[in-house]
């Protein structure tokens, strides 16, 4: 039985449409999903130009799409288009495609960062003190429960649009209008335009040695495994070398979290740690920028994933890593094939 895998908003991910054409060993294709300018379309099996994720058409194309192309499983490699599939699955599930992505209330919780901040505090989960006003976050420098430097940023969003360290009354407010400005130029828009007057996030800044995760669950929300990397280097926002650890105490809390949340997949999870304690900061419920450090390791959650759309359990050691493996990413110019908007 062929099994085919569309990766929607594929963006520059070639390295996850190699890893599930590694993993479908020739049984199905890889198709990717995204605007023309996407190099990922170049490395698919077959690719497709889709409306944009807030397209009213957008659910209603991919749903013919993957009728047309027999696709079994959609995978989204991008914030904003995992709760818009998180709401349609069941018109997925209808037509026998397995949307992999958490129920629509995990990620609503991963997407909104103030909401992930709450649901950490909720869940008694070690986070920097968030405050989603200017108003408030000035009430709280001034009775000294917020100290400067701290960060202000989107409260919808990813990479590093619109953040800043503000080092006093004056930078925070400044900053904090300012990030308002580059939400309205950016697709951040689209989600904080719901609630605008809430779209930016103060946060105490937290100095320590940063780390990325993977919080592995399986399609049923049941807890797998924890991998951590110790981030050495950053580039726009996303993890550009990092390499793998063994830390017991990090990885308590990735299960504390993945048992909690109950997400589907890959929760991609940064934290900071200093003497032994550790901050959640944020959580996002896909496959990050950081998970190829866990597969050149020896992770493989493509082929879990697989595994589990098959109905098979995997074997342990898919999510088994080796430590102080270092890794870091590279750049490499591609010829940009012809695309007609179809699948090619």
């Amino acid at each position: 039985m062929s099994l085919n895998i569309l990766l929607t908003s594929a963006g520059r991910r070639s390295y996850m449409v190699q890893y599930f054409k590694e993993a479908l060993a020739g049984r199905g294709v890889v198709h990717a999903g995204n605007s023309a300018y996407s190099p990922a379309l170049q490395a698919a099996d077959r690719a497709v130009i889709t409306p944009l994720i807030y397209d009213a058409g957008y659910i209603d194309f991919l749903l013919d799409y993957c009728k047309t192309q027999d696709i079994s499983a959609i995978i989204p490699l991008f914030d904003i288009d995992v709760p818009i599939l998180a709401k349609s699955r069941e018109l997925f599930t209808k037509e026998s495609i397995r949307v992999v992505v958490s129920d629509y209330p995990v990620t609503v919780v991963c997407n909104d960062k103030w909401k992930t901040y709450t649901y950490l505090k909720k869940n008694k989960i070690p986070a920097p003190a968030t405050f989603s006003t200017l108003d408030s976050a000035l009430a709280a420098v001034n009775d000294q429960t917020l100290a400067f430097p701290v960060i202000v940023k989107p409260r919808w969003g990813m990479g590093s649009i619109g953040v800043y360290s503000a080092a006093d009354r004056e930078e925070m407010a400044v900053f904090y209008n300012k990030v308002k400005v580059e939400i309205g130029k950016t697709y951040l828009n689209f989600e904080s335009r719901h609630d605008l007057e809430q779209s930016v996030l103060v946060q105490e800044q937290i100095a320590g040695q940063e780390y990325g995760l993977d919080i592995v669950n399986d399609l049923q929300g049941r807890y797998v495994a924890t991998f951590v990397k110790r981030k050495k280097a950053m580039r726009s926002g996303e993890t550009d070398i990092a390499v793998t650890e063994n830390n017991p105490a990090i990885e308590a809390w990735g299960e504390e979290i993945g048992r909690r949340l109950g997400h589907v997949g890959n929760l991609d999870v940064d934290c900071f740690v200093r003497e032994d304690h550790v901050w959640i900061l944020e959580m996002n419920c896909r496959f990050g920028g950081g998970y190829p450090f866990s597969h050149l390791a020896g992770a493989n959650i493509p082929l879990a994933i697989v595994h589990w759309l098959d109905g098979q359990k995997p074997g342990a050691t898919l999510f088994k890593i080796n430590y102080g493996v270092e890794g870091i990413k590279d750049m490499q110019p591609i010829v940009l094939k012809a695309r007609n908007g179809g699948a090619a």
